[in-house]
């Protein structure tokens, strides 16, 4: 693993536990307004805001470092608590003594989402984020990396997966995933990246927002 230096061990934790906890999450059906989806839904976009918050910080490669450290613990943790707490219910600690594809393919998926739209995300990020205007690069990484992210991870999921329902819906529960995504995060997570982007300008790092663009 990576070495990482405080504060960026906390927020490879922070990383981790978004992870599992919307592995475990994606798990659980949800119909909101006649709309079907799944909790997993509602806790990944943090992941999207924590990272873009690292590239603003501390720039592209430490946010990049932090993905590649976080990726393998993210990915054993969630096979761990996804067998033990498959379909949302809880089965047991001798559930891990069996193997579980249908919770590897949502880890292994898990995996390859992250890293990949992750990536997106810092790619598009630091291009756009010199601007004078600081919405634009939270904005159009988002839409650009949960592409990404949703689709790899609903098709290596949940394609021809044991579970019927979501063998049977996995592409359209990965559209519904997409526009609740990228609703939430253009109306909820790009605003709450400015508030705390001011708050830390204002009290940890005594500068305006453009200040602490990292090179």
């Amino acid at each position: 693993m990576m070495s990482l230096q405080q504060p960026l061990k906390k927020l490879f934790c922070l990383h981790v536990f978004i992870i599992v906890l919307s592995n475990y999450a994606v798990q659980i059906p949800v119909t909101i307004c006649g709309i079907d989806s799944t909790w997993g839904t509602f806790t990944y976009p943090f992941i999207f805001l924590t990272t873009d918050l690292t590239v603003r910080i501390y720039g592209a490669s430490t946010a990049r470092r932090v993905i590649f450290t976080a990726m393998i613990p993210a990915l054993f943790i969630s096979y761990v608590v996804g067998t033990i707490f498959a379909h949302g219910d809880f089965q047991g600690l001798n559930a891990l003594g069996a193997f579980s594809i249908f919770v590897f393919r949502i880890s292994a998926a898990s995996f390859a989402a992250y890293v990949m739209g992750q990536l997106a995300d810092i790619l598009v990020f630091a291009r756009l984020r010199r601007l004078k205007q600081w919405w634009p690069a939270p904005a159009a990484s988002a839409i650009a990396g949960n592409a990404l992210d949703t689709y790899v991870f609903f098709a290596v999921a949940f394609y021809q997966t044991t579970d019927a329902y979501m063998a049977a819906n996995w592409f359209s529960l990965g559209l519904v995933d997409y526009a609740v995504k990228i609703s939430a995060s253009l109306a909820l997570f790009v605003p709450l990246y400015g508030i705390l982007l001011n708050l830390l300008a204002k009290l940890v790092f005594k500068r305006p927002l453009t200040g602490i663009s990292a090179a």
